[in-house]
């Protein structure tokens, strides 16, 4: 009795035994699907990367190449290329500062054109007739003495201004 009893139970037991071993089996290789997928897109992925990598060394190998071949300038060619660039950069400068010096020289001498054109004015314009050569003579004496205008004017009974203009004409002062 306990065997027949125990048979159904054994029957029962396998079949639960079997029944979860199969789906063991079932989940192994579920998962192992899984992880075979997974492997294969990071396998590709590193075969990009490879090929990739493999791209950048011929590239970089090539890079050193045109490195190595280029001539290098040397710090002479430097010193000239810096210079010719400020030369470039400096012409404007300089065409207008030579501009400006014309136009600077060419004022001068007009100033210069019109002073001598009112000193021979001056010169022309007649002297009083009071106003004689002695009292010249006088006036340049007694400034060279140190005697102010006011007093020189005072003496020689003259204006102030035409002792100084006396001294101008005569360029004491």
């Amino acid at each position: 009795m306990n065997l027949e009893i125990l048979t159904p139970n054994l029957v029962y037991i396998v079949l639960a035994l079997v029944a979860g071993f199969g789906y063991m089996i079932y989940h192994v290789l579920s998962k192992d699907g899984q992880h075979e997928r997974n492997i294969r897109s990071i396998a590709t992925v590193v075969e990009e990367l490879n090929r990739e990598i493999f791209y950048l060394k011929k590239e970089l190998t090539e890079l050193q190449k045109n490195i190595q071949t280029e001539p290098r300038m040397s710090d002479e060619e430097i010193y000239q290329e810096i210079e010719r660039g400020v030369y470039d950069l400096m012409q404007p400068f300089v065409a207008n500062i030579q501009e400006l010096h014309q136009n600077i020289n060419e004022i001068d001498a007009q100033i210069d054109a019109r002073i001598g054109s009112l000193e021979s004015g001056v010169k022309q314009i007649s002297m009083p007739s009071y106003v004689h050569a002695n009292d010249d003579a006088k006036i340049i004496s007694l400034f060279q003495q140190g005697i102010s205008l006011d007093v020189i004017s005072k003496e020689l009974n003259l204006s102030k201004p035409e002792v100084e203009f006396v001294l101008k004409i005569n360029k004491i002062k």
